[in-house]
């Protein structure tokens, strides 16, 4: 498949607390899932999609994800890595990346799978102007065991971000994953180097009005807990 031009960064650093004893010797991102490490679904994913250029946003046990993928060109991938030194948060693993990242960006979570047209999510990005773009999944049903933690507007743009909030009024879609971000939405960061992309940076956004949803219909998987490790190893396995 031709190249598409797009850069995806993957958050591949957290401590996969939830998943211990399992994650005390292995990253989260390298838990095996259908004979595989995690990583490599998503990876496998974005090379069929034709995105190769890749960042890895790596931090606890990050040194075995580097070894394992390397420079990614036996996935067709040109993978290049920022390591935190110590837990930076989601938001200062990005700015810590700033040097290596694109003008624009697919934002992936190292611990969620969604089967989508990642494309799709920058090309919103664009036809918008805006500084970032949220994929969500309509959750009412409550199908993907997640709360809540996404309210929208009718034109789309999303009016609340509350993740790790108690539920509250109005909540009905949720974080699938997976984001669009321009560069600029980072660059002004003046705070301290650990931080929340989802509190601090969406917070920013929303409040200027330049967080945008994008809705898609297929429900996205996670690794968080092992009851979900579960249903995604059920998912490969088809």
């Amino acid at each position: 498949m031709s190249e598409s031009g797009i850069q995806a960064v993957i958050l591949a650093g957290g401590l996969g607390v939830r998943l211990r004893p399992l994650t005390l010797e292995i990253p989260k991102p390298m838990v095996p899932v259908a004979g595989k490490p995690y990583l490599e679904h998503q990876l496998r994913e974005l090379a069929r999609q034709g995105i190769r250029d890749v960042v890895l946003l790596t931090g606890w046990l990050g040194e075995q994800i580097e070894s394992h993928f390397g420079d990614g060109s036996a996935l067709g991938l040109r993978i290049r890595y920022s390591r935190e030194p110590e837990p930076l948060g989601t938001g200062g693993a990005l700015v810590r990346a700033l040097p290596l990242l694109a003008e624009d960006f697919v934002l992936i979570y190292g611990d969620s799978y969604l089967p989508m047209d990642y494309p799709l999510a920058v090309q919103r990005l664009r036809e918008t102007g805006c500084s970032g773009v949220l994929v969500i999944y309509d959750n009412r049903h409550g199908d993907t065991g997640v709360a809540n933690n996404v309210a929208v507007a009718p034109d789309g743009r999303i009016t609340r971000y509350e993740k790790g909030a108690p539920q509250t009024a109005g909540l009905t879609h949720v974080d699938a994953g997976v984001a669009a971000l321009r560069r600029r939405a980072l660059e002004d960061w003046d705070g301290p180097p650990r931080f929340s992309l989802e509190k601090e940076i969406y917070t920013r956004l929303i409040a200027r009005g330049e967080l945008y949803g994008l809705e898609v219909r297929q429900r996205f998987y996670d690794i968080g807990t092992p009851e979900r490790l579960k249903i995604v190893e059920e998912f490969f396995q088809g």
